[in-house]
């Protein structure tokens, strides 16, 4: 069997970060969420004609949370496979996860702030 040139194996790549995106919003309330907020925010971006550092700042705190709000999600789903009755390691380590969420959001909030703040005042 002929092995797939690298263009097709990326084209594939994509196919499946694309249908990951989906799932993620199709099935993940906490990113719903964020994609509504982030929605939101940019719709803020524009009305308040904000400058390109700050859609710069923007864009890498929204990316940022939906993408460590992926990441968490995917560890608390191996980790429910792996162990699905309750363990306190197991616990521990979605504790950890979601930390790391909360991490980014407090920081993607202080942003917003030091951006909209002086607009709205």
């Amino acid at each position: 069997m002929p092995k797939e040139s690298f263009i097709i194996n990326r084209i594939r790549g994509v196919g499946y970060a694309f249908k990951g995106l989906f799932l993620l919003l199709r099935t993940e309330a906490s990113i719903q969420i964020q994609f509504v907020i982030a929605l939101l925010m940019t719709g803020a971006g524009f009305y308040f004609e904000i400058s390109k550092s700050e859609w710069i700042a923007q864009l890498l705190a929204i990316g940022m949370v939906m993408g460590i709000e992926g990441l968490n999600t995917a560890i608390e789903k191996i980790a429910d496979y792996i162990q699905p009755e309750n363990d306190p390691k197991i616990g521990f380590i979605k504790d950890v996860s979601a930390g790391a969420v909360m991490i980014v959001s407090i920081i993607a909030s202080i942003v917003g702030l030091i951006i909209y703040v002086p607009k709205l005042v």
